[in-house]
């Protein structure tokens, strides 16, 4: 599913048992992960954080419900299990010289 970030603002929210949830105001990004995390019903435009917390805990959906993105969004009642990612492993030298010394013939 690919979506346009700038075609989510004002889509209408669904749940899969056909509720209305609201619109989407405001999109959280991990930057890190380059995902979207959270979608907020609500703009986020407050002056505490307390309120930033009330906003982000009570009037958004986790954007790993969704299940569908066209005319609408779509959401799941039930999130939707997620792929654990396994730390990736040092990349290994095919090369190694060995530590020890390499075995000589007597003459």
């Amino acid at each position: 599913m690919t979506v346009r970030l700038s075609k989510l603002f004002g889509m209408d929210i669904y749940t899969d048992n056909a509720e209305y949830k609201g619109k989407i105001f405001d999109l959280v990004i991990n930057l890190e992960k380059g995902k979207i995390e959270t979608m907020t019903t609500e703009p986020l435009k407050v002056r505490t954080k307390q309120e930033a917390r009330k906003i982000i805990s009570e009037k958004s959906i986790p954007y790993q419900n969704v299940l569908s993105a066209k005319d609408i969004l779509l959401v799941g009642t039930r999130a939707r299990p997620t792929l654990v990612e396994e730390p990736e492993e040092e990349p290994t030298t095919a090369l190694r010289r060995p530590s020890y010394q390499p075995y000589t013939r007597r003459r």
